[in-house]
């Protein structure tokens, strides 16, 4: 592979040199060039180009990367009962394709040629997938950046910066998921991509891999790609160094505002390190005992994961130990984050859209918070009580901002957008799911309240949030072909909706968020331009004989795996036992769902 250091490259900081976050590329094997030809004539040549163009069940091994708006696979050997189906072979052509696609999007602005840039996570797959991905993005054409170990919302940034200012960007990740899998986020100037636009990438893909498995299509010209190495993670550092001592401004020291300060980083052995070294230390925090600061794939510790407990507990401790005033837990990309308060409370979930509503509320009275339906109903009375109103929609983080950017554009004011999962992007931060960027957000108004003078840390802003009595999750495995999950999850759930208008589940009714324009459990879009629904999901409110409200339950079809989810939330002690055996004897047993799904979690439950 050809390496070019651009003028744009910025030298890293001593700390970037001797930890810095990117690995040396992987040399290139170069490939001899193979075309065959179809010997198909007539008949059966047109049998052959209509196979090809539908893609068939070989095509099907590609379609089922598609995970919403991102590509997630197996890339190594070690998951039982899962073989590897992201293959080199996939990931060129899902980058082919991704490339393709691009350029026939940016066909009326007439560039020569399109600039992509590409970042990985540090998982062992990496650096062999990216070496592919480089040759399908370079086989469409696109000149190709790569950035090393990155972070996700570095990847969108790097299509902002100055000096940068791609055309679009794909981050290598599978976020929290297991060291064996990998995948792919895409992004252009204008997001991330939606789940539709995913699957059109992908379809072409599939179309592309039936061909190649036919001997059609060949593999290029050959050549190795031409790649240039760039340092956008020190230009992005210091993007979120500048947001903090601007937006503090403090009066004595202007550029070491987090002096005094001791903040304490858990990255996982994911991205997040750079962080503790290129933002906080570099602005006078102390960040002594941060834990898991260096990148490894295989992730000895704890996954990189906000709702992860070890992490957390694991954060909290540090945080005690060294008299913390903050605690930060990232994922692996960075793309989410969750917070350890100065008395060792963890600040995830629920807790997180709380303290970034309280903040963001002051700055921004009677703004609307988009959230999944999967929050509770203390965040619901929470965010009310401070002029705010409050947007329960569809899970998937894509989903979350694009109901956010919706109500923007006709004319709603929405500020903020997160799911419970510790995904959150603002209106004032492109719409970006940035997991440092809402750290940043925390540490300003950290510093602005002892600046004031006022007592407690951050979690005193939460102080007045109402936790449930109880909360439960159960996970309900979709047995038989994994080709099959999708649509029997789409055939489980929708019968749970059909039950409940139906009138044979008593007591259960379909929610709603009230005035933003979403009814039919938080799914379905009844303005003018609804959402593509990606995935089928429901929340139901449950009253007792009395007619007293017990809690609701989020019914939906993962994304990531094939099972139904099954989330329940309590305001009462027992309240989460009672729906449970009225979901389990009045629908589980009584519509044949449990013909294909397990729902053994909800039987030991009950019983």
């Amino acid at each position: 592979m050809a390496t070019i250091t651009t003028p744009a490259t910025l030298q890293p900081c001593e700390h970037a040199r001797s930890r810095a976050l990117r690995s040396p590329p992987r040399a290139w094997r170069r490939r001899r060039c193979q075309v065959i030809r179809a010997a198909a004539t007539g008949s059966g040549r047109q049998q052959l180009e209509t196979t090809i163009a539908a893609g068939g069940e070989e095509g099907d091994v590609i379609r089922r990367l598609q995970n919403g708006p991102d590509v997630r696979g197996v890339a190594l050997e070690g998951e039982k009962g899962r073989p590897v189906d992201l293959t080199p072979l996939a990931v060129e052509l899902i980058g082919e394709s991704f490339g393709e696609w691009l350029r026939e999007k940016c066909r009326e602005e007439d560039q020569p040629q399109l600039r992509v840039s590409v970042g990985r996570d540090p998982r062992l797959s990496g650096s062999r997938l990216s070496a592919v991905l480089f040759a399908g993005l370079a086989k469409a054409g696109c000149a190709v950046f790569d950035m090393g170990l990155a972070t996700t919302p570095a990847c969108f940034m790097s299509t902002i910066l100055p000096r940068f200012d791609y055309d679009a960007s794909i981050m290598m990740t599978a976020s929290h998921l297991p060291y064996t899998r990998n995948g792919l986020k895409f992004f252009t100037k204008r997001g991330g991509l939606t789940s539709a636009e995913v699957e059109a990438i992908c379809d072409r893909a599939a179309r592309k891999y039936v061909a190649r498995k036919m001997g059609l299509g060949g593999g290029g010209l050959g050549m190795p790609p031409v790649v240039m190495r760039v340092d956008l993670m020190s230009a992005y550092a210091q993007h979120l160094r500048d947001i903090i001592k601007e937006r503090v401004a403090h009066p004595t020291h202007y550029d070491t505002p987090l002096k005094g300060f001791k903040v304490i980083v858990n990255a996982g052995n994911g991205c997040g390190g750079f962080f503790t070294w290129d933002v906080l230390e570099k602005l006078g925090a102390d960040t002594t005992g941060s834990l898991h600061l260096e990148p490894d794939g295989m992730f000895p510790n704890h996954m990189p994961n906000p709702e992860d407990a070890t992490a957390m507990s694991l954060t909290r401790g540090a945080v005690l130990a060294h008299g913390a005033d903050l605690g930060v837990v990232f994922d692996t990309d960075v793309d989410r984050s969750g917070v350890v308060d100065d008395a060792g409370a963890a600040i995830n979930g629920d807790r997180l859209i709380a303290l970034i509503s309280a903040i963001v509320l002051g700055e921004h009275p009677g703004t609307t918070v988009v959230t999944d339906a999967r929050a509770g109903d203390g965040l619901t009375r929470f965010i009310e009580a401070r002029g705010g109103k409050h947007c329960l929609y569809r899970v998937g983080y894509r989903n979350v901002i694009d109901k956010g950017a919706q109500l923007n554009a006709d004319g709603v004011e929405t500020h903020v957008m997160m799911e419970t999962t510790g995904h959150g992007a603002l209106k004032e931060n492109y719409f970006l799911d940035d997991g440092a960027y809402m750290v940043v957000k925390i540490i300003i108004e950290m510093v602005r309240m002892r600046l004031a003078g006022l007592d407690g840390g951050v979690g005193s802003l939460i102080k007045d949030l109402e936790e449930p009595a109880e909360s439960v999750l159960f996970r309900m495995d979709i047995v038989g072909e994994p080709k099959n999950a999708k649509q029997r999850g789409v055939q489980a759930v929708e019968t749970f909706k059909n039950y409940i208008e139906e009138g044979k589940l008593n007591g259960w009714v379909l929610d709603d968020c009230g005035d933003c324009s979403v009814d039919q459990g938080c799914l379905v879009d009844n303005n003018d331009h609804p959402i593509d629904v990606d995935a089928y999901m429901y929340r139901a409110k449950f009253y007792d004989e009395s007619q007293r409200r017990l809690g609701w339950v989020h019914i939906r079809q993962s994304v990531h795996n094939p099972n139904i989810a099954l989330n329940m939330q309590s305001c009462v002690p027992g309240g989460c036992k009672s729906m449970a055996r009225s979901i389990f004897y009045g629908f589980l047993l009584t519509s044949g769902v449990n013909e294909f799904v397990d729902i053994t979690q909800v039987q030991n439950f009950v019983e």
